[in-house]
């Protein structure tokens, strides 16, 4: 217990902790640069192997259902083994899944790939979150945590731009084939470096440096009764639904459908297709920061005043779009990229429902089901955009038409209205609950 303590007098992180987190940063970006890297190649994608819309969308559909699938393995193996070994086995899942792809004869291996890129994507954002509770007082987290996420949208900007460039220059296979030596390269850093504490402490520990509190550091998620419990709360429901309601219509279109619509629909080029989706990056980026800090000062007033509002303007935006007469200008393009940017940023206020609202020994499982409710919703919104193409008759990329794009990208619009109406209704049985609000007598 002596070596535990000692750390509750150290000071600030050193240079030793800034090297381990920026190692952890990178390999997350390496992450999500394999989570979207079909984004700006998706149409490449379609031709190679044969696909109409629904298949396509499969691949993107089986990645977010296996990343969110494995979110309680990953916590429980999180706290059995540390972030170390996690991030280097998620590095190398990875890797397996990029060459997979880089040499996949037919779409049913291709999907393989995807779900091992899902896998090895889902290990890395918590494992990194880990080592900020170990390595960082605990003051600092919050702050360690928003920059997490910041840096590691930079893969996007990878996925979007590089890999589109180095696809067109070579060949699938060479493309995908060096991710995958990218990967191999990362796993051999992250275990080189990487340590799941300090070496001064014995346990995966945070330390508060103002008080001295020790903490044991836990992410597994608790049984079926703290599952049961977390989802009798109005808060982790409000959560969930927060999250339903906000990102999925920007995962949707930089994950798979947004270089389509833009070029085979809109009949921009790759280039202004490119950058749009680095407006989107950047416009999230900046952003992040702004809705962390309204949120911290609104609290009691943050879905009515940041959730909801960003759910309007991703709707009002695609509305616009849709109903433009003929291709939409540049200008209202740039409209609808930043407005769906608004969408990630507003997803992470349902997170902090989720502490707000639950003890902390049920908080995995809350942040587990609050996690689930935007992948559900990326899930419906990726394939039935693709169903309905295909629908149309334009599931392939010669037959794809911009009337196709906006009768499909109108399956959206049920997914923020439900997400809408539930945040609404679980808002105000949470002020209830915190006897913040009275409750609605029944009418006589």
């Amino acid at each position: 217990m002596s070596r535990v303590r000692a750390a509750a007098h150290t000071g600030g992180p050193g240079i030793r902790a800034w090297i381990v987190w920026s190692t952890g940063v990178a390999a997350y970006i390496l992450a999500i640069t394999n989570r979207t890297s079909l984004s700006a190649v998706g149409v490449d994608a379609a031709e190679r192997f044969q696909a109409d819309a629904a298949t396509l969308s499969l691949f993107a559909v089986v990645q977010l259902a296996v990343y969110g699938g494995m979110q309680i393995p990953v916590g429980v193996l999180l706290d059995r083994y540390g972030s170390r070994p996690i991030i280097t086995i998620g590095m190398i899942l990875m890797a397996v899944g990029q060459l997979t792809m880089a040499l996949s004869p037919s779409v049913g291996i291709a999907i393989v790939a995807r779900m091992l890129l899902g896998a090895g994507d889902a290990a890395v954002f918590p494992a990194v979150l880990r080592l900020v509770a170990t390595w960082f007082p605990a003051q600092r987290a919050p702050v360690m945590v928003q920059l997490t996420g910041i840096l590691g949208q930079a893969g996007q900007l990878v996925a979007v731009i590089p890999i589109a460039a180095v696809l067109h220059a070579t060949s699938w296979s060479v493309t995908f084939g060096a991710i995958a030596g990218l990967g191999v390269l990362f796993a051999v850093l992250v275990f080189a470096v990487i340590r799941n504490h300090p070496p001064e402490v014995d346990r995966d520990i945070s330390v508060d440096t103002d008080t001295g509190a020790i903490r044991i550091v836990t992410s597994s998620v608790d049984t079926g009764v703290g599952i049961r419990a977390a989802w009798a709360h109005p808060g982790t429901r409000l959560a969930f639904w927060s999250h339903f309601a906000t990102p999925f219509a920007g995962t949707a279109f930089m994950l798979l459908w947004g270089v389509p619509f833009l070029t085979a629909g809109e009949g921009r080029t790759l280039g202004e297709a490119t950058g749009l989706l680095t407006i989107f990056v950047f416009a999230g980026m900046a952003f992040g920061p702004v809705l962390g800090e309204l949120s911290r000062r609104i609290p009691h007033r943050r879905s009515r005043a940041l959730v909801l509002p960003a759910v309007a303007v991703q709707l009002g935006a695609w509305l616009t779009v849709i109903l433009w007469p003929g291709p939409a200008p540049l200008w209202l393009l740039t409209v609808l990229v930043v407005a769906l940017s608004l969408g990630g940023p507003a997803s992470m206020i349902a997170f902090d429902h989720a502490r707000t609202h639950n003890p902390s020994h049920r908080l995995s499982t809350a942040t587990g089901l609050t996690n689930a409710g935007g992948f559900l919703a990326a899930l419906i919104a990726i394939f039935v955009i693709g169903v309905a193409l295909d629908l149309q008759g334009a599931g392939t990329p010669d037959t794809y038409r911009l009337d196709a794009f906006r009768v499909a990208f109108l399956a959206q619009i049920p997914l923020w209205l439900l997400g809408a109406i539930f945040i609404s209704v679980e808002r105000r049985r949470t002020r209830v609950h915190l006897g913040m609000d009275e409750p609605r007598r029944p009418p006589r």
